[in-house]
């Protein structure tokens, strides 16, 4: 894209300012995501109880390769697969945090984020040789866990959305602000850089 130099530009934020922004992420991220969490297990948990689906054991066995632990069904491993659901998901909350402070929030956002959450699943499964590729799925059951990681990414999305605008709009919100509409030409904005401090007499 063509760089323009010249009044349009702002500045992007200083050292400090991005410190903070990374503090708020993770404290705010982590807060998203177990919201998130909670939100998608009463979806699944509904959907079960009409569709008559059991639970799956894929978060614990999973776990279970990863650490290198027995893999086993009940007992400990339903504390496994508790773990790997609620904590896989609420870290991943800090990913849709870090959009929202940088500027990428509303539904586009949100349905990028659900992509990589499905995408994060999918790769932990298949890499430990739990799960197979979703082109390999049934459709029903496929339609069923593309409906829960959306419902996920979303309500994530609302979350870390309505805490990150508690702060303003994000560098990229500024940023897109000098000439709103698309546009071409507009450079990136201009680094405040390091303080100096004039040496005194």
């Amino acid at each position: 894209m063509p760089d323009a130099l010249g009044p349009e530009r702002v500045e992007s934020p200083d050292t400090g300012t991005q410190r903070f922004m990374i503090t708020q992420v993770l404290k705010q991220g982590l807060l998203a995501g177990a919201a998130g969490s909670v939100v998608m297990t009463v979806g699944e948990k509904i959907e079960q109880a009409v569709t008559r689906r059991p639970d799956s054991h894929v978060p614990a066995r999973v776990l279970q390769r990863l650490t290198g632990l027995p893999e086993q069904v009940g007992g400990r491993s339903l504390l496994l697969n508790w773990a790997m659901h609620f904590g896989q998901a609420t870290v991943l909350g800090v990913l849709r945090s870090g959009m929202a402070h940088a500027g990428l929030r509303g539904p586009l956002a949100s349905a990028q984020f659900a992509v990589v959450r499905l995408t994060t699943d999918q790769i932990l499964e298949n890499a430990t040789g739990v799960g197979a590729p979703p082109s390999t799925w049934p459709r029903g059951e496929l339609a069923v866990d593309l409906l829960h990681k959306a419902v996920y990414g979303f309500a994530v999305g609302a979350v870390a959305d309505a805490l990150a605008a508690r702060g303003g709009p994000g560098p990229g919100q500024r940023h897109a602000g000098v000439r709103p509409g698309r546009h071409s030409g507009v450079g990136p904005v201009r680094s405040r850089g390091p303080r100096h401090t004039p040496p005194s007499h």
